[in-house]
Formats: C-alpha cells, sequence, structure tokens
C-alpha cells in the first residue's frame, strides 16, 4: 500500500517538472539589447523615485521643525 502511494507521488513529481520543462520551452527570452533597455528604465525609474522621496521627506522634515518649533 505504501509503495504505490509513494509511486503516485513520484509520478506526480515527475509529471509537475515535465510540465515545468515544456513551459520553459515556450518563453520567448530577451535579447541582450532588450534586457539592456528595460534595465537602464528599471534603474532610473528606480533611481528618480529614491530621489522624489528623499525631497519630499526633508522638505516635511523642515515644515514638521518650523511648526514644532513655533
Amino acid at each position: 500500500m505504501a509503495n504505490q502511494e509513494k509511486a503516485k507521488e513520484e509520478s506526480r513529481i515527475k509529471s509537475f517538472f515535465k510540465g515545468v520543462k515544456t513551459e520553459f520551452r515556450k518563453i520567448i527570452w530577451p535579447d541582450k539589447f532588450t534586457l539592456g533597455k528595460q534595465l537602464a528604465a528599471v534603474v532610473s525609474i528606480t533611481v528618480a523615485a529614491g530621489v522624489i522621496i528623499a525631497l519630499v521627506d526633508y522638505v516635511s522634515r523642515i515644515v514638521i521643525n518650523l511648526v514644532i518649533g513655533l
């Protein structure tokens, strides 16, 4: 009984990885140029968002210190 359950579980695992392999073959991977463009876009947007957050933090800190100082 235990051997049948073990064999059934192994069959499910093999079937899962076979499906994963099939799906990986369907993926259209980007070329180096496209990957570089997307990487540059992500990095520049991340840096811009970081600068905006830092500026908002700095200005809000100054405003809060002025309000508390009154």
